[in-house]
């Protein structure tokens, strides 16, 4: 068997997706040059390169309790090896004697043992369990200890619905504005949007939106990942962004309406403007883009950033936001040369970037762990709230407050962090409200209801929990199949969408 370059760096750049370490993966598969690859990735299952390692190990262990002649021992390691102890050979040597050790033991015991009480059952008693024999069901999973969760805030089976058809991990998701479809973007290749209207006679109608490039005349699937994705206020057309460096504008029926492509390389993060008329992009290659949606041509492309651009957040129709692996956040506008502002103070890549409803105040996170929240009247940041223990994934403001619909509830700012908890903050104040905990591994996505009320966070845990942002308590709760990458509410509130690294959409119908 032979293993090439390729192919391991191919299962190294799928597992640092799947961990959620997405801006990494790309820049590692930039590097090792994973387009230039011919596998197709859309045939490599999740998990990959852990399985072929748990593979390696079981084999590492058989061996152990093999004799030279080939016959196996009368029994089996009770330890596991670890990777490292797997690849050390004086570890596993030292491994095997003990095993053939501990055997030669217990058959010296057993023979005591059987001169001494006769017939005596070796069975386990009551409350005990055998662990050679695979009887006992101790086996602890990777989440750490088993969620608490009350009854009562448990989505029954009923009101979820979930949906199958992409053949890899779905890393976004997100409603259309005013209607029941929802829209999700994977490693397939391929955007699909599910129709979930109440009048849809089948609850797993799907398009398929493939994403394809141009070779020797013909269109073929371009085998990259779909990497963003969002619609316009109208709902009438969405745009993706892939790995393959194009943008493409789709309608609602899934026809392709434009591609777009003067990014040299993947496009991290794209948005469409309030108006509907431009889109804005950003991508490894360092630039930001703003696309007239119209005519698909660039209308003005801005080279500020010395490392990739990760997001962008328009501030109104023609001003936005940008934010890089650099640690630096600018400031732009159409039209203008260089940027308006440029806000410095992070220590390490900054994640995400997003403009409070106002317009007003920009807020930050990154992996340095804080969350810092920037005025366009002053040059250092107004707060820096240092809270979280691990690197601050996303952050999300709440749609309330001056020039909202919902303008008598205070507004809020919730951080998602690959500690495991979501927070709350009272920016106005710059305090923590609540800190959610109930998740067990990085919380990658949180979204608030349109009303404000509530809070959807999705973590690798599997779970998608439902908060009450005003007390903090959990209200609804509902454990997926797979790692959560994104959850999304639908323009009235009643439905979470969520999509996971085992491939599958999930919709919560949390109506009574």
């Amino acid at each position: 068997m032979s293993i090439t370059s390729d192919e391991v760096n191919f299962l190294v750049y799928r597992y640092l997706q799947e961990s959620g370490f997405t801006h990494s993966a790309f820049t590692f598969g930039i590097e090792s040059h994973i387009s230039q690859s011919n596998i197709n990735g859309t045939l490599v299952p999740p998990a990959a390169l852990i399985s072929i390692l748990q593979k390696g190990l079981q084999y590492v262990e058989a061996e152990i309790s093999i004799n030279e002649d080939g016959t196996v021992f009368d029994g089996r390691p009770i330890e596991s090896l670890s990777l490292i102890d797997a690849v050390m050979p004086d570890v596993v040597q030292t491994r095997q004697q003990a095993f053939r050790d501990k055997l030669a033991q217990q058959h010296a015991t057993c023979a005591v043992s059987a001169s001494t009480s006769g017939n005596q059952s070796n069975a386990p008693k009551n409350g005990e369990a055998t662990v050679n024999g695979e009887e006992n069901n101790t086996h602890m999973n990777n989440h750490g200890e088993p969620m608490e969760v009350d009854g009562d805030v448990e989505i029954p089976a009923n009101k979820s619905t979930v949906l199958r058809g992409h053949e890899s991990e779905v890393f976004i998701c997100a409603w259309n504005p005013v209607s029941d479809l929802l829209a999700s973007g994977s490693g397939d290749s391929t955007a699909r949007i599910w129709n979930l209207n109440e009048n849809n006679s089948s609850s797993s109608t799907q398009l398929v939106l493939r994403h394809c490039i141009r070779e020797g005349g013909q269109d073929v699937p371009s085998n990259k990942d779909v990497t963003s994705l969002d619609w316009n206020s109208e709902g009438t057309l969405l745009a993706t962004g892939s790995y393959d460096g194009f943008a493409r504008i789709w309608t609602k029926d899934g026809n392709l309406a434009s591609t777009l492509g003067q990014h040299k390389g993947p496009i991290f993060a794209l948005k469409w403007n309030k108006k509907g008329n431009c889109i804005l992009s950003a991508g490894v290659d360092k630039t930001t883009i703003i696309w007239d949606a119209n005519t698909g041509e660039a209308k003005q492309q801005f080279p500020f950033h010395s490392a990739p651009a990760l997001d962008v957040d328009w501030q109104n129709n023609t001003t936005f936001a940008s934010c890089s692996t650099d640690m630096c956040i600018h400031v732009c506008r159409l039209g203008s040369d260089r940027p308006l502002k440029t806000f410095q103070g992070h220590s390490n890549e900054v994640n995400a970037i997003k403009w409070d409803p106002s317009g007003m105040l920009l807020a930050s996170c990154s992996d340095d762990m804080t969350l810092k929240i920037w005025s366009m009247k002053q040059e250092s940041c107004v707060h820096d709230l240092q809270a979280h223990s691990k690197e601050i994934y996303t952050i999300k403001w709440s749609p309330t407050g001056p020039g909202t619909n919902n303008p008598n509830s205070n507004i809020m700012l919730a951080s998602a962090s690959f500690d495991s908890t979501v927070r709350l903050w009272d920016v106005e104040r710059g305090a923590c409200i609540h800190t959610l905990t109930k998740h067990q591994e990085p919380v990658y996505s949180v979204a608030f209801s349109p009303d404000g009320k509530h809070l959807a966070s999705g973590s690798f845990d599997k779970c998608v929990h439902i908060w009450n942002t005003q007390t903090g308590a959990l209200v609804h709760s509902y454990r997926g199949t797979g790692g959560i990458f994104e959850v999304c509410w639908n323009s009235t509130g009643d439905k979470v969408g969520a999509s996971a690294s085992d491939g599958s959409v999930c919709v919560l119908d949390l109506r009574k």
